[in-house]
């Protein structure tokens, strides 16, 4: 594990790097690593925001908002231009971390966009606003390569790819990186993986530490050094609905994405 150094405090807000969690596949800790990056990054002085961009809205329910009693969410500053940034974004309880909550409705925004002018910046177009007020943004996809995955990447700037670490969840991701290669030529040159992050992993498993092996094998110096093993405090912070870096501040996961967070931001550095 390199040294990483204590991140700068800053002086000034904005110029919003803009990041997409992104994993067709399903349960390899997408939501899990956006809340917890996220408030890591808030913890380091950062302004972020959070944007749940998944019909289930997990996102959501896991800072502890309800599904059904929600006036707006991002569908309605998708496809309703008289809603503002400001009227959808809510706060998480993290100090320097809001949110732009997502439910149900955001199933029907794939089948309206497709008849939209321009439909895969359609994203892009209502987080410009946000750029300024935050350091850093993190769109929570949800687990498919459709229409609101291609938004994502096509507003993103880069690319964290959570991988579960066990042998199926290696077999997805060259799909993913072909999805990833297609839009940068085609919507978004300027889109990059940042990195891949081994999540759910079990050092006591031989299964785990090969797909590991495998994983840095097939992507080099793009893996994290930091991984996220398995704990039960995950679940449980979920349930608490706030991250663990407050539910259980002094806890491995805790220090874990703290860790991640300071490696995510040496890596913009040297850019």
């Amino acid at each position: 594990m390199p040294v990483l150094p204590e991140p700068t405090p800053l002086t000034t807000h904005g110029h919003a790097r803009v990041i997409s969690m992104c994993n067709q596949k399903g349960g390899v800790g997408k939501t899990t690593t956006t809340i917890n990056l996220g408030a890591s990054l808030a913890e380091f002085g950062r302004k972020v925001l959070l944007v749940d961009f998944d019909p289930q809205g997990s996102l959501s329910v896991g800072l502890g908002l309800n599904p059904h009693e929600m006036e707006l969410t991002i569908y309605n500053l998708l496809m309703d231009r008289e809603t503002t940034l400001d009227e959808v974004v809510v706060s998480t309880g993290v100090p320097g971390m809001d949110l732009l909550p997502s439910n149900i409705d955001l199933s029907a925004a794939e089948v309206q966009l497709v008849h939209e002018v321009a439909r895969e910046q359609t994203l892009q177009r209502v987080l410009a606003p946000a750029l300024e007020q935050y350091d850093v943004i993190l769109i929570d996809c949800q687990p498919s390569l459709g229409l609101l995955t291609v938004n994502a990447l096509t507003a993103s700037d880069g690319v964290i790819v959570p991988l579960e670490c066990e042998y199926f969840a290696l077999r997805g991701v060259a799909l993913l990186k072909t999805t990833i290669d297609k839009v940068r030529e085609r919507l978004n040159p300027k889109l990059s993986i940042d990195g891949v992050l081994g999540t759910m992993y079990d050092g006591r498993t031989l299964h785990s530490r090969e797909v590991m092996e495998r994983l840095v094998q097939a992507w080099g110096d793009t893996v994290f050094h930091t991984v996220i093993r398995r704990t039960v405090k995950f679940s449980d912070s979920t349930v608490a609905g706030e991250p663990i870096t407050t539910y259980a501040s002094s806890s491995s996961g805790a220090d874990a994405y703290r860790q991640l967070a300071k490696e995510v931001l040496a890596r913009w550095h040297d850019e």
